[in-house]
């Protein structure tokens, strides 16, 4: 896999995070919260230590 797509997928991912706050301010997702928020949380995790073991690449 080279460079330039390692880095599409993870714009693509990273873009998927907007939908998931969205969600995330419904005031009805009741005990969906814990798992919306845990997957939030993951998310910006996986995205963080993307930038930390490749930075030339994000």
């Amino acid at each position: 896999m080279n460079p330039k797509t390692i880095r599409e997928r993870v714009a693509v991912i990273e873009s998927k995070r907007e939908a998931l706050v969205k969600l995330l301010e419904q005031p009805n997702l009741g005990i969906l919260r814990i798992d919306v928020n845990q997957a939030l949380e993951e998310l910006d995790e996986l995205i963080d230590e993307f930038k930390r073991t490749f930075p030339d690449l994000a």
